[in-house]
């Protein structure tokens, strides 16, 4: 099987999981098992609009195109995705987004605030840790310094 993507700028996501001749695009399954070598379905013919472009099986290999969404700025391995050739069964490893997360974690006198960054195929980068220090405590009534 070989998979071209074709990114393009949408907010909705992909999801693909791949069984032998059959996709599950976004929960939808699309069976390739029938497609005998040398046919083509027609650009437009299969009920999917993930699927751009015709559908072929050449030399036994299922041939198709499907659209890769990606936010406002891509990465480089977004707008110029490499084909996925023989994927192994299970879910497809996508490009994806860069996103980040801010978490805060109490800590001794206030709080450590920490923002990682997350692409795709690379490990996580933490991008700023702060401390944030807790407000000084009220005095209590009858708090009197000796």
């Amino acid at each position: 099987m070989k998979i071209t993507l074709s990114p393009q700028r949408r907010n909705d996501a992909l999801t693909v999981t791949k069984a032998g001749d059959m996709l599950t695009i976004n929960g939808e399954p699309f069976d390739f098992s029938d497609l005998p070598d040398g046919a083509t379905i027609p650009a437009g013919e299969v009920p999917s609009e993930w699927i751009v472009g015709p559908v072929d099986r050449v030399s036994g290999e299922l041939r198709l195109t499907l659209i890769l969404p990606h936010g406002p700025n891509p990465e480089p391995w977004q707008s110029f995705p490499e084909s996925i050739v023989s994927p192994a069964d299970g879910e497809l490893d996508l490009p994806w987004d860069t996103y980040q997360e801010t978490s805060r974690e109490p800590v001794t006198g206030g709080t450590r605030v920490t923002v990682t960054t997350y692409r795709w195929r690379r490990p996580p980068t933490v991008e700023a840790t702060t401390f944030i220090p807790s407000p000084p405590k009220p005095e209590e009534p009858g708090d009197v310094e000796a």
